[in-house]
């Protein structure tokens, strides 16, 4: 009978290994998907931002085309992700980017609860490390958006978004509590808005040639409790991409957002640095109602499966009527790639961003792990 159950524990075994030894093959393989099938993959989650810590949980992707046989429709992507951080941070998301037959029409969804320490330095391209103060965000956010194509790669879209923010400050005598700018820390928006968009990339995961620009208008109305925000915010995200060989290719990007109206909430102020523009500052670390970024990126593709990038960029924060062009701040960096779906584009990286070195403080950098290129 012993040997019975070693016979079938080696046959298991030997099952085990083959079926990951065939994962493994196919995760390497440089072969591409000539027939464009849809690929899901259910993965641990996993990531890392000096934000957050190390982020631990559960996630699937799920890669697709709306028309297989149009070799020009982009692919579209569903996210799910579950995840804990090693600095007590949750997170649950779904992210949703369509594209419709012939692109015509392009859905972008957003829902996501999160729950995260994060380190409040107060406002302006100024703020001083020596104030950080400790606080826990809880965000609940929803966005639904749908753009059309009216004319040749030209999208006009309409767009609803709805968040609420509550904060808690763990250091009640910190600047958090103690200035009465920031009081309105904790309440909703609801805001509707239009786009309008001019997009020539040849891939929307993984872009190697193209030009794209889409300008945003979003308002939020006066119909929540009194003192709360009422206003606009305005956003122009502008792309260009050169194919400079086969395996290079650069990249550069433009961002400029701005904020008006009555009683605007800390939580709603422009936030310089993440893992997609100004990598190596801490998110939020300078904030303000407007903020300018640019930042350029050299791509190198080793193969369908593995790649490399350079990056820099600068940028700055300023309210209202306080530009200053000596106020704007470097970064740069280097990153790897591993493509999991080589065919659309879809990739896992690991960037490492650097900024500028204040007076009596350590330089600021990051570590970054994360799904999709940064623009």
């Amino acid at each position: 009978m012993k040997k019975i159950y070693l016979i079938i524990f080696f046959i298991a075994l030997s099952g085990s290994s083959f079926a990951q030894m065939k994962l493994i093959k196919k995760l390497l393989s440089n072969e591409k998907d000539t027939l464009r099938k849809a690929s899901f993959l259910p993965i641990p989650s996993f990531g890392y931002a000096q934000e957050t810590g190390f982020q631990f949980g559960v996630g699937a992707i799920f890669g697709f085309y709306v028309d297989r046989k149009d070799t020009l429709n982009r692919p579209s992507s569903i996210t799910l992700n579950l995840n804990y951080s090693t600095k007590k941070a949750y997170n649950m998301s779904t992210i949703l980017d369509v594209w419709g037959k012939e692109n015509n029409l392009h859905y972008i969804g957003e829902l996501r609860f999160k729950r995260m320490p994060f380190n409040f330095y107060g406002v302006g391209n100024s703020t001083s490390e020596a104030n950080e103060d400790k606080l826990i965000q809880q965000q609940f956010k929803v966005l639904l958006q749908a753009e059309k194509q009216l004319l040749p790669k030209t999208y006009s879209g309409i767009s609803l978004g709805f968040e609420n923010y509550e904060y808690n400050d763990l250091q009640p005598d910190g600047i958090f509590n103690a200035n009465p700018y920031y009081k309105n820390r904790n309440g909703t928006v609801l805001y509707i808005g239009v786009s309008q968009a001019y997009d020539s990339r040849n891939n929307n995961n993984y872009t190697t040639k193209g030009f794209f620009i889409r300008g945003t208008y979003q308002y939020a109305p006066d119909i929540f409790s009194e003192g709360s925000f009422t206003g606009s915010q305005i956003k122009f995200d502008l792309r260009n991409f050169w194919k400079l060989s086969n395996k290079f290719s650069f990249g550069v990007q433009g961002l400029y957002n701005i904020i008006t109206g009555k009683n605007t909430p800390v939580y709603l102020l422009q936030q310089m640095g993440n893992d997609e523009m100004m990598r190596g500052y801490y998110n939020g670390r300078f904030r303000d109602k407007n903020l300018l970024v640019a930042q350029g990126e050299l791509r190198y593709r080793y193969n369908t499966r593995f790649g490399a990038t350079l990056f820099g960029g600068t940028g700055t924060v300023w309210g209202n009527d306080q530009f200053n062009a000596r106020g704007f701040k470097p970064n740069y960096g280097a990153g790897l790639r591993y493509f999991f779906d080589p065919e659309k584009g879809i990739s896992i990286r690991l960037d490492y961003g650097v900024g500028e070195k204040r007076s009596n403080e350590q330089r600021q950098s990051g570590f970054y792990i994360s799904i999709a290129e940064a623009f």
